[in-house]
């Protein structure tokens, strides 16, 4: 696998997936750790001098106003650790962990925050020899930086706090040493270097993003589907249409749908019958789907800028010699996004959950009850239904805003906050179960195509049959439908749907 190479700059939401998911092994430039170590030696410059640095030589938040000496500068980095590392909840899991990491460390590099070389090294020792610290999901206010869970992450470095390895959860200093490496003694003003940034609500809102990109072009495709057994029209889909309300994602949406059921049997069957419009959700998914991809990809860009950025506070400009204090720590920029991109996926699932109604509704479909023979003795996919129906209206109470929310901490100091990590988190959960509706909807229109002996789908629909096919058989009898559900979302996940449709028409947009 190749290495990730960062830097001051450059890193690509693929590359973040690659550390976190998939284990890419992380180095660093020459050029970062030029940076790293002029920045550093400012700190202790100022140190040495007694200069008024906030977190440095003096407390946080609402005692930034008391003065630390030269002597006590090393002892409050590690107190702040241990006192920020006040989180509750389950631990976050291992591949957003990963993301957190690869994201401070990206931050660090950047040579704002007067990090040390053998600091950010261990942090890139740990993500290598997978040393997974534990860090509990809930605690942070999204302003003045992720500080609570980046305390925890950061403890491990200090020979502090727990960590998993190889799925054994040890304490810091054991976790260290079974992979031969030793807990670092934080520098003036590493501790703060440490967990002022938006890494966690980044890292997690990142891996939602990566994930609603993929979902885009999946539930393009199981609604040409749903649109080719549901007897629907190709018409909607004409560029003309979309030429005249020129939103971006609408006319990517129309071209993809043109092109999955281009040749389709199906819909060539009944051009000629009474019907004069295809319902809503068949009729304007190019402009609901197309809206949540424009939504998307704002995201995607928010969290590309936000991935590359300095969030740290005081700011140190190595050219200048100079520190400035301000607000790069607010999550604020990220809160609005992934809140923004929470509702277009929750719409992505409710349309997708009206198409599964259609589906295996008799009197909107025309085919058999919930697409089982038998039915009576077999209920098909009626729970499945049920199941989609939940988890949309799961979304619909996860898509409230966490951002317009705002609680004041440090005795008021901190007054306006952006409670972006709890938007990044609810963020993946609506994500994920939307993926969940999206594959009932693929196995209901799979399950529909089986009834079209005679006639062929159009060429990206059928590609996608084929490939649902392979893995899942037609359902002529009632089984754990659970089993079907997680198998196509695995399906989904590793990019077979998505191929195949792509080698059979060209690439989707």
């Amino acid at each position: 696998m190749d290495t990730v190479l960062l830097g001051y700059d450059g890193m690509t939401l693929a590359e973040l997936v690659a550390i976190a998911r998939d284990g890419a092994p992380v180095d660093i430039s020459a050029e970062a750790t030029t940076e790293l170590v002029k920045s550093s030696r400012l700190i202790a410059k100022w140190v040495a001098g007694e200069k008024k640095v906030y977190g440095v030589t003096t407390g946080f938040g609402n005692l930034a106003d008391v003065s630390i000496s030269k002597a006590d500068t090393r002892r409050l980095q590690r107190n702040l650790l241990m006192s920020h590392a006040s989180g509750v909840g389950q631990p976050l899991d291992t591949e957003a962990v990963r993301a957190v990491m690869a994201l401070r460390v990206k931050d660090l590099l950047r040579g704002n925050s007067g990090a040390r070389p053998q600091t950010v090294r261990l942090l890139v020792d740990l993500l290598n020899a997978v040393i997974t610290p534990v860090v509990p999901e809930k605690g942070s206010v999204g302003a003045s930086g992720d500080l609570c869970p980046l305390a925890h992450l950061a403890l491990v470095l200090i020979g502090l706090g727990e960590a998993d390895v190889n799925g054994e959860r040890l304490p810091g200093a054991e976790a260290l040493q079974r992979c031969g490496l030793s807990p670092v003694d934080l520098d003036s003003g590493e501790g703060l270097a440490l967990i002022n940034g938006t890494q966690v609500m980044t890292g997690i809102g990142g891996l939602a993003v990566y994930d609603a990109v993929a979902l885009g072009k999946l539930i393009d495709i199981a609604a040409s589907m749903s649109l080719e057994v549901l007897m629907g029209s190709r018409t909607e889909f004409d560029p003309r249409i979309h030429v005249l309300r020129p939103h971006p994602g609408q006319a990517r949406v129309a071209a993809n749908m043109l092109k999955i059921t281009n040749n389709s049997d199906i819909v060539s069957s009944h051009k000629d019958c009474g019907r004069v419009q295809d319902a809503y959700t068949l009729r304007c998914s190019p402009q609901v789907h197309g809206a949540s991809h424009d939504a998307v990809q704002y995201t995607r860009r928010v969290v590309e800028t936000e991935m590359n950025s300095s969030t740290g506070n005081p700011l140190i400009f190595n050219d200048t010699e100079t520190f400035l204090t301000g607000g790069n720590f607010h999550g604020q920029p990220v809160a609005l996004a992934m809140d923004f991109m929470c509702m277009a996926v929750a719409e992505l699932a409710n349309i997708s959950e009206r198409r599964i109604e259609r589906l295996v509704n008799p009197k909107l479909s025309g085919l058999p009850a919930f697409l089982v023979s038998d039915g009576g003795l077999n209920s098909g996919f009626m729970i499945a239904q049920y199941a989609a129906a939940a988890l949309v209206s799961e979304n619909k109470v996860l898509s409230h805003p966490a951002c317009v929310d705002s609680i004041p901490t440090s005795a008021n100091k901190e007054d306006h906050v952006s409670m972006g990590t709890i938007s990044a988190r609810k963020c993946r959960e609506v994500v994920k179960n939307t993926e969940n509706v999206i594959a009932i909807e693929f196995l209901c229109a799979a399950q529909a195509l089986d009834l079209f002996t005679n006639l062929k789908p159009g060429e990206g629909s059928l590609a996608a049959y084929r490939a649902i096919r392979e893995a899942i058989p037609h359902l002529d009898q009632d089984r754990v439908m659970n089993t079907d559900i997680n198998t196509l979302v695995g399906l989904m996940r590793s990019g077979q749907i998505t191929d195949a449709v792509e080698r059979a028409v060209g690439e989707l947009q």
